[in-house]
């Protein structure tokens, strides 16, 4: 489909994506963009100035009706529990997968049939890599991955049986600006607490691939402009990985410190935490966009991106 002048709804838009995605539809395609979150995580002040907010729980099967209209011309869903290591597994799953099946209800009501879904890497499990989209079988290891496996399936059967074109990206390490709870946020926190010694789970070997959120929501919205099956799954990442220890090195740097690094030992920092991930991006190359920076890169322009929040 073509995004130009659309009408679109993002949902977790209050969110780092959400709230980029919303801009760039906004600022480069002219797109009359509306955001639904409940704000339990996201931050309505990211939101760019004349982006409708609508405040909606998308548990809620009302709450998402009023939220998906039949003036839409695609829905964009990022609303989701986003932490791999989220202490409560149960609510992560079943309320992952209820926004999800509740957002499709809601637009087949509506009419409404182009939907692009945020999945993740975290599918395909220890997978051989880099991993390529038709890699199978998809056996994860979290019960987050599981959660959004369970949505791929939903959104298959709504693109397969009716009548809806799908969009599906599998992300890698999507980092920028306002991110909390992932790696890079962690050890600036910790050096601010303490900048001669850093703590790193596991034994900073972990190594995987990161991709800046401003390139991401590039990427998005050129896959939804481009790949035209009824079902559309691409990875979206960068063609080189950064370790563990190698973000303490960026961090640091970047800070100017030079701490002292203390390891809580084993190959991974958490439960089902995959200590190794690289996604093929042939498949989005081929369509004919390309990752513009290395993965390093990504992570730098983070850190400082954050920093410069502090600042």
């Amino acid at each position: 489909m073509n995004l130009r002048d659309s009408t679109v709804l993002v949902t977790g838009g209050g969110g780092l994506i959400g709230s980029h995605l919303a801009g760039h539809l906004q600022e480069s395609y002219d797109a009359d963009v509306r955001v639904a979150d409940d704000f339990s995580k996201g931050d309505p002040g990211r939101i760019p100035e004349g982006v409708e907010i609508i405040e909606a729980d998308l548990t809620d099967a009302g709450d998402t009706s009023e939220a998906v209209t039949a003036d839409l011309d695609v829905v964009f869903h990022l609303a989701a529990y986003t932490d791999t290591n989220y202490d409560d597994d149960r609510t992560l799953f079943e309320e992952n997968t209820e926004m999800t099946y509740n957002v499709l209800e809601a637009m087949e009501d509506a009419g409404v049939s182009n939907l692009a879904f945020t999945s993740s890497s975290t599918v395909y499990g220890e997978a051989p890599r880099p991993t390529p989209e038709d890699y199978a079988p998809l056996e994860p290891i979290s019960i987050y991955g599981s959660s959004k496996l369970a949505d791929e399936a939903l959104i298959s059967t709504y693109a397969k049986s009716y009548g809806f074109t799908a969009w599906v990206y599998r992300f890698a390490n999507i980092v920028g600006p306002y991110q909390r709870g992932n790696v890079i946020p962690d050890f600036i926190q910790k050096l601010q607490a303490n900048n001669e010694e850093l703590e790193i789970l596991g034994d900073g070997r972990q190594e995987k691939s990161y991709l800046h959120v401003t390139d991401c929501v590039d990427a998005m919205c050129y896959i939804v402009d481009n790949a035209e099956r009824d079902l559309n799954t691409y990875n979206l990442g960068s063609r080189t990985t950064t370790s563990v220890n190698r973000i303490a090195d960026i961090v640091s740097e970047e800070m100017d410190l030079s701490p002292e690094y203390a390891y809580t030992g084993g190959d991974r920092g958490w439960t089902g935490d995959v200590p190794k991930m690289r996604l093929s991006v042939e498949k989005l190359s081929a369509l004919g966009w390309e990752p513009p920076t290395s993965s390093d890169d990504a992570v730098r322009a983070a850190t400082r991106d954050l920093l410069d929040e502090l600042s």
